[in-house]
């Protein structure tokens, strides 16, 4: 018996009747999953692919634009998770419900793995916000870092945000693969998945872990959320 066969015996009824109902009504027939994969997947390879190649010999320090571009993506990540799409915001109601009211209620700690290629819908986002986080956002900052710095900056900016984009999809997709997936057995992917794992605990998922690629503004937030020892949890309970 394969992973997602198992993880179907161990889903919920609430979860089971939840995901019926969801791709009953909102996953049309001529959906694929393997294609809203590779089109999320290619479509940001090739716009990195044309932006590093757009780089041209420049000052070393230029490159320093990849790792800070990734420290402002997991910080975004962070406020984004944390606020709107858990806190029912004005204008971006439609995160909050995508989010909280149906990505959490299609996987739970409970029921974190998909069950089919279908189910991919309710875990990557929406094929157009690449097209919208490129036109909306990468370019217009990327051009204003190529008018304002330097042209290299503004090419290494759109590749390094594009690339943050991509890595976010790909680790959330790894989340929520079947546990014995090859991908998912790996080390550093089961702590990140179990990372995750612990968000999607309803008693959790307000308060903790909103970092979904790499919990480092998690850490630095205080909101990282650890099991507790025994000893510690003894002492809580008792008032001693």
């Amino acid at each position: 018996m394969d992973g997602a066969a198992r993880a179907t015996r161990s889903i919920p009824d609430r979860v089971a009747a939840f995901r019926e109902a969801y791709r009953r009504e909102r996953v049309g027939p001529r959906y694929s999953g393997r294609a809203h994969f590779a089109f999320t997947s290619l479509g940001g390879l090739s716009v990195i692919g044309l932006a590093l190649s757009r780089v041209e010999p420049g000052p070393a320090a230029e490159w320093l634009t990849l790792p800070a571009v990734f420290l402002l993506g997991n910080i975004v990540e962070f406020l984004g998770h944390r606020g709107p799409m858990h806190h029912r915001r004005r204008g971006l109601g439609l995160l909050f419900h995508r989010h909280t009211e149906q990505h959490h209620r299609f996987f739970t700690h409970e029921a974190l793995a998909y069950e089919s290629p279908r189910d991919v819908k309710m875990v990557l986002f929406p094929p157009v916000l690449l097209l919208f986080f490129l036109g909306a956002i990468a370019a217009p900052l990327g051009a204003l870092c190529f008018a304002l710095i330097s042209p290299n900056v503004g090419w290494l900016f759109v590749a390094a945000a594009v690339g943050y984009y991509l890595t976010y999809e790909w680790l959330h997709f790894c989340h929520h693969l079947p546990p014995d997936h090859p991908v998912a057995r790996l080390a550093v992917m089961r702590q990140l998945r179990r990372h995750h794992e612990a968000h999607h605990d309803p008693s959790k998922m307000q308060r903790y872990n909103f970092n979904i690629s790499f919990p480092l503004t998690d850490w630095l937030c205080g909101t990282l959320w650890r099991p507790e020892a025994p000893i510690e949890k003894r002492r809580r309970d008792t008032g001693t």
